[in-house]
C-alpha cells in the first residue's frame, strides 16, 4: 500500500526554509503520533534544472512517498495521525495545505 503526495510549500517561505522546517519540525512530529510508515521519503523539486520539462506547470515542491504493510496498516496510520489537531497547525507553517494533492499507487518495480 503507498500513497504520494505531492506538496506545495506555502507563500513567504524559501524552498530551503521549506526543507528545513519538513525535516527538522514535521517529519518528528508525524513520527511522534505513530510508528514511521515502511516507506517514508521526500522527493524535493529541484528547481531551475535543465531537465525539468514545462517546470513553470509544477506546481508542487515536494512528493512525499509513504508505504505500509497492507491497507489495515494504512489505514490505522492515517487515523492515527489525522485525527490530531497538531498536524493541520504544525503544516500551516510550511505548506500551502489547499493545494496539497495525495493518491494511493500501484508500484511496478524493473530492477536491471
Amino acid at each position: 500500500m503507498k500513497l504520494l503526495s505531492y506538496l506545495k510549500k506555502r507563500n513567504g517561505i524559501t524552498s530551503e526554509a521549506f526543507k528545513e522546517y519538513y525535516e527538522t519540525n514535521h517529519i518528528p512530529l508525524i513520527l511522534s503520533l505513530a510508528p514511521s510508515p515502511i516507506v517514508y521519503k521526500r522527493h524535493y523539486l529541484i528547481r531551475g534544472d535543465a531537465f525539468n520539462i514545462q517546470e513553470d506547470e509544477i506546481d508542487f515542491d515536494v512528493v512525499t512517498e509513504m508505504g505500509w504493510e497492507d491497507r489495515d496498516a494504512f489505514q490505522a496510520w492515517m487515523t492515527a495521525v489525522m485525527s490530531d489537531e497538531r498536524v493541520s497547525i504544525d503544516e500551516a507553517q510550511f505548506l500551502d495545505r489547499a493545494r496539497t494533492r495525495a493518491v494511493l499507487i500501484d508500484d511496478r518495480v524493473t530492477a536491471g
